[in-house]
């Protein structure tokens, strides 16, 4: 076999271990990255990427068909496969960044293939063996399939495929109320199809609750089934008669079916155990500095890593791991700054904590204020008036920011800034905006936690009535 000596071996090329990659051999370390199936991952080919250009295709589509005040709303006409065309494109539009030629261009060396450890700082890929210095486990996670019985029996999608499916499905059934579904669900139904969303507990269960509800209500007032609070006992029927029995005795039938339950994560095969790297179900096993317990030549980051599973997560750790690995500086993880997003519409994005983590940790010392777009002038401009920003204040400084509304997704980046750099709301209330825009719903809530000190304080009044009356 080929034997090749490293300073980092990278498994997995996907948004975490390009990271890796792309920092480590820029900075002159000799890299390489070994990949058993598609560059780029699966955040290009079947996550964020394709699910983001469904969901766009299905704003426009919609669109149409709301029109506006003075604008008439007509029927959109979907070519389905078109669209599926569009998604395609999009993947090849972003592919080039991710390419091997890219990265064997950056000085990796890359090689296609499934990657087992044959000892503690060994690695067999193909034809080639590869003695490293460090190792970092960046092979994701696949879709869970959950054991219904009968799931076996039929056709069925999960976000691998579906992005694939190119006949418009008459009626899709979707296992799982989480945001993968619920991002589904809405799009699907945008672009012509009937969607029933199954929740064996609460869709958008993690969330809180007061925002899953703004969002849940209108993926319903536009024609999606949401059942919630009922498992699914067993599948059962074939391609383009799908039936799912659920535990209440209700039986569903559609065309198509979508799981959406959950992610596991991918280490299976790699010969973690030749290489004394403790790991479960959850992944390695890692410390703060993302370095495995068992052996301290071996990292772990994004889903293999055990933690939350986001591609933003992926790129974070990444950082974390080639100061450590290439730079050899010390660095820890932290997780209180970490975003997420629902890109439903609306959509719905959280950072830190929500308000009832916070009221269990911080009890009484915990303020919360908010403002909603009803009050934000740009929001209401364009008709987009639902929804709120929710803060939780401990302090003066957010512990937690929610936003349920218009554009959330982008909107939370302060309030991801304010807790990462650890800054007191005066710092968000004194920013000056532009006017109007949505990120003023975001000062307004900031400056409402200010109001009942200025404007219902017996105090300052009565100081303000002296100085009116000495000033000269």
């Amino acid at each position: 076999m080929q034997q090749i000596k490293t300073d980092l071996c990278v498994i997995g090329a996907g948004s975490g271990g390009l990271s890796v990659a792309a920092g480590a051999v820029q900075m002159g370390a000799r890299v390489v990255l070994i990949e058993a199936g598609e560059m780029g991952g699966d955040c290009l080919n079947a996550g964020c990427v394709p699910s983001k250009a469904l969901i766009a295709a299905a704003a426009a589509a919609e669109a149409q068909r709301k029109g506006f005040r003075g604008v008439a709303g007509v029927a959109p006409v979907v070519d389905f496969a078109a669209v599926k065309d569009h998604v395609a494109a999009v993947i090849a539009a972003i592919e080039p960044h991710d390419s091997q030629a890219r990265f064997e261009g950056l000085g990796c060396t890359v090689i296609r293939a499934q990657a087992r450890f044959t000892g503690p700082q060994e690695v067999e890929a193909g034809t080639a063996r590869i003695t490293a210095r460090r190792f970092v486990i960046a092979t994701g996670s696949r879709p869970f399939v959950p054991p219904i019985p009968g799931l076996e029996t039929v056709p069925f999608h999960t976000n691998e495929t579906i992005f694939a499916l190119r006949d418009r499905p008459d009626h899709l059934l979707i296992i799982g109320g989480g945001p993968i579904g619920l991002e589904m669900a809405q799009a699907h139904r945008r672009l012509g199809c009937a969607v029933t969303v199954v929740e064996a507990a609460q869709a958008l269960g993690r969330e809180d609750p007061e925002a899953a509800a703004v969002v849940l209500a209108s993926l319903r007032a536009e024609g999606v089934e949401i059942r919630e609070g009922v498992g699914v006992a067993a599948v059962e029927g074939q391609a383009g008669a799908i039936t799912l029995r659920l535990a209440d005795g209700a039986r569903l039938t559609g065309s198509h079916l979508l799981v959406a339950v959950g992610r596991k994560v991918a280490v299976a095969g790699l010969g973690l155990e030749a290489a004394g790297v403790e790991f479960d179900a959850k992944g390695v096993k890692v410390d703060a500095r993302l370095r495995s317990v068992s052996n301290r030549k071996v990292f772990a980051v994004g889903d293999a890593a055990g933690g939350l599973q986001f591609t933003h997560v992926a790129g974070y750790h990444a950082g974390i791991v080639v100061r450590q690995a290439v730079l050899g500086l010390p660095a820890k993880t932290r997780t209180d700054h970490i975003p997420r997003a629902t890109y439903t519409d609306p959509e719905l994005a959280q950072v830190g904590l929500t308000e009832a983590e916070a009221r269990a940790v911080h009890g009484a010392k915990l303020t919360v204020v908010r403002a909603g777009f009803d009050g934000n002038d740009r929001a209401v401009a364009g008709a987009r008036g639902k929804g709120f920003v929710k803060v939780m204040v401990v302090g003066g400084r957010p512990v937690g920011a929610l936003i349920v509304g218009p554009a959330a997704g982008e909107l939370i980046g302060i309030w991801a800034l304010a807790l990462a750099a650890r800054l007191k709301l005066t710092a968000l209330a004194g920013t000056v905006l532009p006017y109007p825009t949505l990120s003023e719903a975001s000062k307004r809530a900031a400056s409402a936690y200010f109001s009942p000190k200025l404007f219902d304080n017996p105090v300052l009044k009565a100081v303000v009535r002296f100085v009116q009356r000495v000033l000269p």
